[in-house]
């Protein structure tokens, strides 16, 4: 199976997401985080720094519960303009 090139959407929607999870988690380490969600700390560094913009959804939710983050919110905060445009159409 061949995985489509990322948009600047998808990427831009990834920063949001790694600063979203970078700021729930405040003062916590992401050792802390990491150990509480069961995510690797490399893949919550990678996620937070954008470097992967599009994690699994089942990786974004095992690190929303572990910081108290409902997932309205998340998506809320990720959305960028254009999403925001298309879903009240």
């Amino acid at each position: 199976m061949v995985r489509l090139p990322l948009t600047p959407e998808d990427r831009e929607r990834g920063r949001l997401l790694g600063t979203t999870l970078r700021d729930a988690r405040g003062d916590r380490t992401m050792t802390e985080v990491a150990a509480a969600s069961g995510v690797p700390v490399e893949t919550l560094r990678k996620i937070e720094s954008g470097r992967v913009p599009t994690p699994a959804f089942f990786t974004v939710t095992a690190l929303a519960a572990a910081l108290d983050l409902p997932l309205e919110t998340l998506l809320q905060r990720c959305a960028i303009p254009t999403d925001r445009a298309s879903r009240s159409a």
